[in-house]
């Protein structure tokens, strides 16, 4: 089961809060499954790891993607994703935020007026534009030298 950021929000106001912070308008970087195997058709199935620019607002977090990227295939040949946000430094004292879940195709032209009207920077009119559904969240954040860690999943 899959749920919009607006609904992991109501269920976890605290976690939505801090993975806002972390992530919106913001370099994340988007682990997806590549069926692309280059010249060894032995290779199989592989992650990928994308920078994206996640965007939250409008009760969801939304991705745009170039229609020319890797990404944009793998996210279309397997929908499910996993978003870790950037981190300032190697000790983690930024705090770390991850997703897990499933991208879903977004063709509504008023949903993309939101999404755009939500967004750091502006995109361009040939971006794709996909919502990250949510299953699972995981953060980790460390408050005088100790671990704290806050978990959810989606209900279902």
């Amino acid at each position: 089961m899959v749920v919009s950021w607006q609904e992991f929000e109501q269920e976890h106001p605290e976690l939505a809060s801090y993975g806002k912070k972390r992530i919106d308008g913001k370099v994340a970087y988007l682990a997806t499954l590549s069926l692309d195997s280059g010249a060894d058709p032995t290779l199989g199935i592989w992650p990928r790891v994308h920078p994206i620019t996640p965007i939250i607002g409008a009760g969801k977090c939304f991705i745009f993607f170039d229609p020319d990227s890797k990404r944009l295939r793998d996210i279309e040949q397997n929908n499910h994703f996993s978003l870790h946000c950037g981190m300032s430094d190697s000790s983690g004292s930024s705090g770390e935020f991850q997703m897990l879940g499933e991208a879903r195709r977004v063709d509504n032209p008023e949903e993309r007026l939101a999404a755009e009207s939500v967004s750091s920077f502006k995109p361009s009119g040939r971006f794709l534009l996909f919502e990250l559904m949510l299953n699972r969240v995981n953060s980790t954040s460390y408050k005088g030298g100790r671990a704290h860690r806050q978990r959810w999943s989606a209900k279902g």
